[in-house]
């Protein structure tokens, strides 16, 4: 599990590359500022504008059965508790980069640097918590996971050691498909690009003491589409697995190459993997969720069939919800996603910034019956695809009135020799 930890903080460069010590300090900054900015977004706006309300109208609301003022003194102890989490991971990233907590200065000073949008992804890492390590969750891990862990289940079934299959998961996020790879038997390497996901992973798989250690309540802030507020309100515990013990209870005999057996790398996809050094790699890749966060899909699939070993095989289940489809020309014409009060707090530091690596690449958005067409005449032959019956949320309460779940393309690619090595040489060149 150590290794999970080191291969990110053993990133050089960081303090010594300004955007990149910008992302980080930001990310590091927004789980700082997490319980201010949520108590201000979420509670104190409402108090106001409830109180705006002609006061016959804000009394017969404070009162039973309605107790509007008492449901959001409860709302308030919620996000007290999800920020202990909040710090905990702060804790983490602190730590993993030899970072002050206290004293910090100059180069090494993380603080007033998040701006909304790093507000919005801690948020939304936080939630990710729910999806990917709560039992609660485990609907959408079966639906999105579920298939991609058969698929290469069955794939290397012949295989009599599966920790000589050596698997990579672009976009692992919090960790959780890479911890059930291995939890299989299988080497696995995530791969992420986001500090608030790694580091939030690396404090589940690392640094937790148990399963059920911690409470979350992972929509105490939403207020629309509310059935009860005991479903707004209704607290969940993580990790619903402690992945240190899972790990010895998957393979008691050898429990030293269950933990080796498992890593994480930080960085965008096609700058760390498209170098000599990860060519034909990895027997197989896996993608959840992750194919439409390309600008530009060809990178991507170029990128996976570099890495992919002779016959090796690409496994993939998600939507085509094109991440970059509403960007614009400069990152300082980006719409933020959200437009509501949630930013209408002043945080501490206002920058913008992009991924890095991201910023080059042009963008297209493809249908799925252009995407599989694409990848076929990239040097895929497509085993097995299809769009899922079954549709698949994303962090989704399972309670509320609304109800977003896509449909996602799943497919199963091998990768065949090809003729066209120029073409593989031109298009992983800056």
């Amino acid at each position: 599990m150590s290794e999970l930890q080191g291969a990110w903080v053993g990133k050089t460069g960081f303090l010594a590359d300004p955007e990149e010590r910008r992302v980080l300090f930001a990310t590091l900054d927004s789980f700082r500022q997490y319980r201010k900015v949520a108590h201000f977004n979420v509670t104190h706006w409402r108090r106001q504008k409830f109180y705006a309300l002609p006061s016959t109208e804000w009394k017969l609301l404070s009162g039973p059965p309605f107790n509007f003022l008492a449901l959001l003194e409860q709302v308030d102890d919620a996000i007290d508790v999800n920020a202990e989490i909040a710090m905990h991971i702060l804790e983490t990233g602190l730590q993993s980069f030899g970072l002050d907590q206290e004293q910090p200065d100059g180069m090494t000073d993380w603080r007033g640097c998040a701006t909304p949008a790093d507000m919005d992804k801690a948020r939304s890492t936080m939630r990710q918590l729910f999806r990917d390590w709560s039992a609660e969750g485990a609907a959408e891990r079966n639906a999105t996971y579920g298939p991609v862990l058969r698929d290469l289940a069955s794939s290397f079934g012949h295989v009599l050691d599966l920790e000589d299959v050596n698997i990579l998961v672009p976009g692992a996020g919090l960790g959780r498909l890479v911890f059930e790879l291995c939890k299989l038997g299988f080497t696995v390497e995530g791969n992420e690009v986001s500090y608030h996901q790694l580091i939030a992973g690396s404090w589940v798989l690392n640094h937790t003491k148990g399963a059920k250690q911690y409470m979350l309540l992972p929509f105490a802030s939403d207020f629309s589409n509310v059935v009860s507020r005991a479903h707004q309100l209704r607290p969940i515990m993580i990790p619903d697995e402690h992945p240190a013990t899972a790990l010895i209870e998957a393979s008691p005999q050898d429990t030293h190459q269950m933990f080796d057996g498992m890593r994480m790398t930080a960085g965008d996809f096609i700058e760390v993997y498209g170098d000599m050094k990860h060519a034909e790699l990895y027997d197989a890749v896996a993608t959840v969720f992750f194919l439409d966060t390309a600008p530009n899909v060809i990178r991507y699939i170029e990128t996976v069939y570099h890495c992919l070993k002779q016959d090796g095989i690409w496994v993939n289940n998600g939507p085509l919800l094109w991440h970059w489809a509403d960007r614009g020309p400069s990152q300082h014409d980006i719409k933020l996603e959200g437009s509501d009060q949630q930013h209408d707090v002043k945080l501490e530091g206002s920058d913008h910034h992009q991924l890095p690596g991201q910023s080059n690449l042009g963008s297209v958005e493809l249908s799925v019956q252009e995407v599989v067409l694409l990848i076929q005449s990239m040097g895929f032959e497509v085993e097995n695809k299809g769009i899922r019956a079954n549709a698949a949320g994303y962090m989704q309460n399972p309670d509320s009135m609304l109800q977003n779940l896509y449909k996602t393309s799943h497919w199963v690619a091998k990768k065949i020799p090809r003729n066209d090595a120029s073409i593989k040489a031109e298009l992983l060149s800056p």
